[in-house]
């Protein structure tokens, strides 16, 4: 049975209160399933794509039990940005109750962290090395944790924090609650959850590779060297907010580079750039400052902004669950949302790797492009091997239809809601 609100589920009255003063109506299907179980105390894994409302998810189980218990909460990330976005969803909820939370994550400044540690917090959220190092210099002590959640442990894991995670978890009091959520599950995280967690429910909204039914999706088929020119053809098209992912920081430079000679603007988010060029990046594509932002998977899964329009995959993702992560920016809460991937005429076998993670065939798009050589190029004209109106790879797509988005029943089409016609 759907939840229609978040009454009924355990909730105490004042945190209801809270919940309804920051506009939260009806309850996001993770949330509906996870909020009841968190509340009585039990183990959860949580299985849930991106944009689900997870943080919430296990936020208001926390916030709720710490309320009547001495220990503290720990909430582990893979990335610094995805930790301050935790932080500031949870400090909206806690911020009634005077409850101090802790952002401890690598980039910043160990004295200023040292000091709001000091202040003895109820929840602090961290990445794990830097929790790490702070432990090992007894600047802060685990044995009163009582609830721990594990968030985006799939990522943390492919991250090669699983060493971290383990020697967490070793200072920590084993009876406490365990809350680990990941869109996917490898079976490094069964092992965790065999390892460390007691009789844990699972709570599974979509199964793995499952991409949001809001999000349509098309396919461009492109030579290297005319990707940026494509790019800078679609991004006149939309003109809403566009999240453009890059396989590498050099990659990312320089495109950022070639858009802003153009007059677009841009900004990029990589690990070169500091915390502080980071965080400026995204709070200003969050505000408008910057209509497009540039970034290497490590936005795939910190990144939670409302209302982007287009996600495009530049250069397509080395693992295929990535994309899911990816495309799983746009279209979040339920909204509508699209996803551009440009491939060029050798990555069939990424291509198709995707296709059949995701069960879907993406369907190849016509470029916006006038020029005749590019257009002789896409027809296949130009490109040896390539398929008129098709893909130049073989595709066995027996039991899928090229649609525009899984369930749509129409092809989609490059001129979208927020293009110019």
């Amino acid at each position: 049975m759907t939840n229609t609100n978040f009454y009924g589920m355990g909730i105490a009255p004042g945190l209801l209160e809270v919940i309804e003063k920051l506009g939260f109506k009806v309850p996001t299907p993770i949330q509906g399933k996870a909020i009841p179980f968190g509340i009585d105390g039990k183990d959860i894994i949580g299985v849930a794509q991106t944009g689900t409302g997870k943080t919430l998810a296990f936020g208001i189980p926390m916030i709720q039990q710490l309320q009547h218990r001495r220990g503290r909460g720990l909430v582990l990330v893979p990335t610094r940005e995805l930790a301050m976005q935790v932080k500031q969803a949870l400090e909206n909820v806690a911020e009634p109750y005077d409850m101090r939370i802790a952002l401890i994550i690598g980039g910043e400044y160990m004295g200023d962290q040292i000091l709001d540690l000091r202040q003895n917090p109820r929840i602090i959220i961290a990445t794990p090395g830097r929790l790490i190092d702070h432990v090992k210099q007894q600047y802060v002590r685990l044995d009163d944790v009582e609830i721990l959640v594990l968030d985006e442990a799939d990522r943390m894991l492919d991250m090669g924090f699983t060493p971290q995670i383990e020697l967490i978890l070793k200072y920590m009091p084993k009876e406490r609650q365990t809350l680990l959520f990941s869109a996917t599950m490898p079976p490094p995280i069964v092992k965790i959850a065999s390892n460390y967690m007691h009789m844990p429910v699972r709570v599974e909204i979509a199964p793995t590779g499952t991409t949001a039914a809001s999000v349509s999706q098309e396919l461009f088929i492109v030579k290297k060297d005319r990707k940026v020119q494509l790019l800078q053809a679609l991004l006149k098209k939309y003109r809403g907010t566009v999240l453009v992912f890059i396989k590498t920081k050099s990659g990312a430079r320089k495109v950022t580079s070639s858009l802003k000679l153009k007059g677009f603007k841009c900004a990029e988010i990589h690990s070169d750039r500091v915390l502080e060029q980071r965080k400026e990046a995204l709070e200003g594509f969050k505000s408008g400052k910057y209509r497009i932002l540039i970034a290497t998977d490590i936005a795939s899964r910190g990144i939670d902004v409302s209302g982007i329009e287009l996600v495009i995959n530049y250069d397509l993702p080395d693992d295929p669950d990535n994309y899911v992560h990816r495309i799983g920016r746009t279209g979040r809460a339920g909204e509508e949302g699209h996803a551009i991937s440009f491939a060029t005429t050798e990555q069939g076998k990424e291509v198709k790797n995707i296709e059949k993670l995701i069960r879907y065939a993406i369907p190849v798009a016509e470029h916006p492009l006038a020029e005749q050589e590019f257009q002789a190029y896409v027809s296949g004209s130009s490109a040896p091997g390539a398929q008129k109106q098709g893909r130049p790879w073989k595709q066995n797509s027996k039991g899928r239809t090229g649609r525009g988005r899984p369930g749509s029943g129409g092809r989609s089409d490059y001129r979208r809601k927020g293009s110019s016609k």
